[in-house]
């Protein structure tokens, strides 16, 4: 595990053109951790390194006050603008992906390289070892501090340590109330000391938002459904990713630090929906 893991991150995706604006709000407004991929089909990277060169530019902060990561995405999960030849080796393809976000941000190295999802739904393939690997080759350049994986099952994670493959330091899911909180993923992680990034907290629980438990913990401590789920999450031991427009739901999210929750309370929450 990375010895000082953000507390909530800020994630980039389908921003366009109000990427490089919002990446220098978050900062702005107290994110110390900036989420994003050389996937532009998804993400337009290179507005998130003009947004954190504004705020080097005005002092808000240094590049190493910042936690920032991004990715690699095989071509399948790409358009037409590809951030490395598609003829290369796959290797080849981390590297030149690399190189690419490493220009689009404005810096020498990224804290956090993930692989954006294994080749398959099903399986850790050979691509994905192959990938893997390279990403490992970046991390020893000094090119990234710590690996990652997202979008993966417990299954490919089994898989990927039966292989006897360097764990990640972070993993990254979309994460449902209603299969217990990805359960299975976080338990893998909690027992091995890595880091469970959650995203999609709030799109993937809408209905959880207006239950009367949180709804009431809502209203005790003065606060919104949306800031108690983001507390629950971290109090499980889940580090949060929120990707909101909006400057005070910024502050709100962040502020979210400060709610109280009981350990009952805690427990209710996650057995909501489990």
């Amino acid at each position: 595990m990375p010895t000082n893991p953000p507390a909530f991150l800020y994630g980039t995706a389908w921003k366009e053109e109000r990427t490089a604006g919002l990446t220098e709000l978050a900062v702005r407004t107290g994110f110390r951790a900036i989420d994003t991929a050389n996937q532009r089909k998804h993400y337009f990277e290179a507005g998130v390194g003009e947004g954190l060169a504004a705020t080097y530019a005005a002092g808000v902060a240094t590049r190493g006050d910042l936690f920032l990561q991004t990715k690699f995405t095989y071509q399948q999960g790409q358009d037409d603008r590809l951030p490395y030849d598609p003829a290369a080796s796959l290797s080849d393809q981390v590297a030149q992906s690399m190189a690419s976000s490493l220009a689009h941000l404005g810096t020498s190295y990224v804290d956090s390289y993930v692989l954006h999802g294994p080749a398959s739904g099903y399986e850790w393939s050979e691509e994905d070892a192959e990938v893997w690997r390279a990403m490992g080759r970046e991390r020893d350049a000094g090119r990234t501090r710590a690996l990652g994986v997202s979008n993966v099952s417990s299954g490919q994670l089994e898989a990927m340590a039966a292989t006897g493959s360097e764990l990640p330091a972070f993993v990254q899911n979309r994460c449902y109330a209603r299969f217990g909180w990805d359960r299975a993923v976080r338990r893998f992680c909690y027992e091995r000391g890595i880091v469970y990034q959650g995203f999609s907290l709030l799109t993937a629980n809408r209905a959880l938002l207006q239950h009367p438990p949180v709804v009431s913990i809502a209203q005790r401590e003065s606060a919104t459904p949306a800031q108690v789920i983001f507390r629950f999450a971290s109090l499980i031991g889940m580090l949060p990713m929120t990707g909101t427009s909006d400057a005070e739901h910024m502050r709100q999210d962040l502020a979210s630090a400060e709610l109280t929750l009981t350990r009952e309370e805690v427990q209710l929450i996650e057995s909501i929906a489990g």
